[in-house]
C-alpha cells in the first residue's frame, strides 16, 4: 500500500509541475473579436 501511495504522489506532483510548466510557457492568444458597449450618460458623474 505504501507503495501505491508514493506512486500516486510522484504522479500528483508531476501533474502540477507539468501544469505550472505549461501556463508558464504557454502563448495564450489575445482575443481577436471587437467589444463596443454604450454607457447611457446617465452612469458617469459628472
Amino acid at each position: 500500500m505504501s507503495k501505491i501511495a508514493g506512486l500516486l504522489v510522484v504522479v500528483v506532483l508531476a501533474v502540477l509541475v507539468g501544469g505550472g510548466v505549461f501556463l508558464a510557457t504557454f502563448d495564450i492568444p489575445p482575443p481577436s473579436t471587437k467589444v463596443e458597449k454604450v454607457i447611457p450618460d446617465a452612469r458617469l458623474p459628472r
